[in-house]
C-alpha cells in the first residue's frame, strides 16, 4: 500500500513534465516573421524555432555547426562549407546549397527593411555551389569573420528567394528546417508553433508551443505565477528576488553580451547642453580633453550602481564586453570610484568650478536605464560638475542622439554584441563613422583616433585567430586609455521558468521553445 502512494505521488509531481504544450512569454515585440526583413533580436529569437543557419552559436555564443558540418578557409578570400546530408524542409524538400545561394541573395535584396542583415553578407563577393552539399563563399579581401556573421543568417527555401515579407508573416513562405513550424502570427500578440516530427536534431519536448508578447514586466511575471505561461524572459532584479524565494518558480541567470555606457562629445569645438555654472556658453567643448572625460569616469561609483540599482544582476565594465569573450582585454579593469582624483583632473584640465551640463538618456529602452542616469547625476555633482537629467522615450531618444541632430553632449548608451566577439562593438562604437563601409555605426558621439582605426582595420583582415585577438584588445586598450567612453557595467540575462520546466540562459538573451525542456 505504501508503494502504490508513493507511485501515485511520483506521477502528480511529473505533470508539469508530461505537459504538451509550452507558452513563453517575451519583453519584446516581433516585427515580422520574415527572417531577413529586420535586424532585431526579439525577430531573430522568433526564427530560431522555424528556420536554421549554416552556423550556430551555443549559449556563451561559441561557434557550433548548424546546417553546415565543417568550414575552413581555403585561401585568404575563399571559405569552404560542409553541409550537412539528409535535412529536409518543412515541405519535405531536400536541403542543399542552392538554397543558402538562394538565401544569401535574397538578404540584401528584401525591400524596406529598416534594419538590414546585409551587413553580415557585405563582405560576400561571390557564391559558387561546388555540389549539392558543398558551397564556397569569395571575398575581396580576407574575411575572417564571415563564419561568425554567417550565425546570423536564417536559411529558407530556394522557392522563396523573392517571396515578400508579407508571405512569412502569413505562412506562404515560411517553410524552414528548424525545430517547430510555423502555424500563425498575431501582430503585437503571438506566434504559434508546431513541432517538426522530421528535424534533423534533438527532438523538441514540445507538440505545440507559443510565443507572447507581454511588454509590461509586471503583467509578464503575473502570467508566469497564474501558470498562463512556462517562461519568461527580461525578469527585473527585485522580481527575480521574490520569484526565486517561491518554491514553484526557478530562476536563472548568465552574464549578458551588453554593456551600459557614457557617450561623450569629443567631436566638436562646442557642444550643446554644457555651460559654465552661471549658465553661460563655455569657450571650448571639455570633453575634447582627455583629463574631463577620465574625470567623469572616476566620478561614477559603479559598485554602487550594479549592487543597489541593479541588485547584483550586473558587472561593473571596463570595455565594450565583458570577460570570458573573444577580443577582450585582461590588461583592462573597471576605473575605481576615486572623487578626489576626479576634482584634481577637472582643476588640471582648468575647470577647478567645474561645470553644468544635461545627461540624456532614454526612458524605455534598456532596464533601468532612467534610474541609472538618474543615479549618476549626483555623483557628478559631487566633484564639482553640475548635472541635469533629461531622459526621453526610445523613439524620441535615438532620432535625435544621431545624425543629423547629435543633440546631446554626454549621454547613456548601450551596445549589445549579436557576434559574441569583441570586433562587432569595437566597430560599432570606436571606429572613426565611415557610412560606406559601416564602420562607426552606432558611434552617435563621433570619436575618432587613427591609431584605433588602423588597428581595427588589421585586425579584420587577419585570418589567425590569436593575431586578431591579440589585435583587438589592443584596440579596447588604446580606446579606453583615451577614455573614448565611461563604461558603466555589463547586465546580467534573468530568466524565470515554472518548475519542471528547465531553460539554459544564453549570453545572447534570445529564448525559443526548442531550448526548453522538461525537468
Amino acid at each position: 500500500m505504501l508503494q502504490r502512494t508513493t507511485v501515485v505521488l511520483t506521477l502528480c509531481f511529473a505533470m508539469p513534465v508530461m505537459a504538451k504544450d509550452l507558452s513563453i512569454a517575451v519583453a519584446s515585440a516581433v516585427t515580422a516573421i520574415d527572417p531577413h526583413y529586420h535586424n532585431l533580436s526579439s525577430n531573430f529569437s522568433v526564427a530560431m524555432n522555424v528556420f536554421d543557419r549554416l552556423i550556430d552559436q551555443d549559449a556563451q555564443q561559441r561557434l557550433v555547426p548548424g546546417l553546415a558540418v565543417s568550414w575552413a578557409a581555403v585561401d585568404e578570400t575563399t571559405w569552404e562549407f560542409h553541409l550537412r546530408p539528409g535535412v529536409t524542409f518543412h515541405d519535405g524538400s531536400a536541403f542543399e546549397a542552392e538554397d543558402v545561394a538562394a538565401s544569401l541573395r535574397r538578404v540584401p535584396w528584401v525591400p524596406n527593411s529598416p534594419g538590414s542583415y546585409e551587413v553580415y553578407t557585405r563582405a560576400i563577393t561571390e557564391i559558387v555551389v561546388v555540389d549539392p552539399l558543398t558551397l564556397r563563399l569569395k571575398t575581396a579581401a580576407p574575411a575572417p569573420l564571415l563564419p561568425v556573421d554567417l550565425s546570423s543568417i536564417d536559411i529558407i527555401s530556394r522557392r522563396f528567394e523573392k517571396a515578400s515579407t508579407a508571405d512569412f508573416n502569413n505562412g506562404t513562405a515560411t517553410i524552414g528546417t528548424g525545430p517547430f513550424r510555423f502555424v500563425s502570427y498575431a501582430s503585437g500578440d503571438r506566434v504559434q508553433l508546431r513541432r517538426n516530427e522530421a528535424y534533423w536534431g534533438p527532438a523538441p519536448a514540445w507538440d505545440n508551443a507559443t510565443i507572447r508578447m507581454i511588454p509590461a514586466s509586471g503583467v509578464r511575471i503575473a502570467a508566469l505565477l497564474s501558470g498562463d505561461v512556462q517562461v519568461i524572459d527580461n525578469v527585473p532584479p527585485g522580481d527575480a528576488k521574490h520569484l526565486a524565494a517561491n518554491g514553484t518558480m526557478r530562476v536563472v541567470s548568465t552574464r549578458s553580451n551588453s554593456v551600459l555606457f557614457l557617450h561623450m562629445d569629443s567631436f566638436r569645438d562646442q557642444t550643446p547642453m554644457v555651460t559654465d555654472r552661471a549658465g553661460q556658453p563655455l569657450p571650448a567643448n571639455p570633453f575634447k580633453d582627455v583629463r574631463v572625460r577620465r574625470a567623469l569616469s572616476l566620478a561614477i561609483d559603479r559598485q554602487t550602481l550594479t549592487e543597489r540599482l541593479m541588485e547584483g544582476a550586473a558587472a561593473p565594465a571596463s570595455q565594450l564586453l565583458a570577460d570570458g569573450f573573444f577580443g577582450v582585454s585582461p590588461r583592462l579593469r573597471p576605473d575605481r570610484y576615486d572623487p578626489e582624483a576626479a576634482r584634481k583632473l577637472l582643476a588640471e584640465a582648468g575647470y577647478p568650478d567645474g561645470f553644468s551640463l544635461t545627461i540624456a538618456g532614454p526612458n524605455n529602452r534598456y532596464l533601468n536605464d532612467a534610474k541609472v542616469v538618474q543615479a549618476i547625476a549626483p555623483m557628478l555633482i559631487r566633484v564639482g560638475i553640475e548635472a541635469k537629467v533629461a531622459t526621453f522615450p526610445w523613439s524620441v531618444f535615438i532620432t535625435q542622439a544621431g545624425p543629423p541632430h547629435y543633440a546631446y553632449s554626454v549621454f547613456l548608451a548601450g551596445n549589445s554584441s549579436t557576434t559574441g566577439e569583441a570586433s562587432f562593438p569595437l566597430r560599432a562604437q570606436f571606429a572613426t563613422v565611415n557610412r560606406e563601409t559601416g564602420m562607426g555605426s552606432s558611434n552617435r558621439a563621433r570619436y575618432s583616433n587613427p591609431e584605433v582605426d588602423r588597428v581595427l582595420t588589421e585586425a579584420m583582415r587577419t585570418v589567425d585567430d590569436g593575431k586578431r585577438e591579440a589585435l583587438l584588445q589592443r584596440v579596447a586598450e588604446i580606446a579606453m586609455a583615451d577614455q573614448a567612453v565611461v563604461p558603466l557595467f555589463y547586465q546580467d540575462n534573468v530568466f524565470a521558468s515554472r518548475i519542471g520546466y528547465r531553460y539554459t540562459p544564453r549570453s545572447d538573451g534570445f529564448v525559443s521553445a526548442a531550448m526548453v525542456s522538461p525537468e
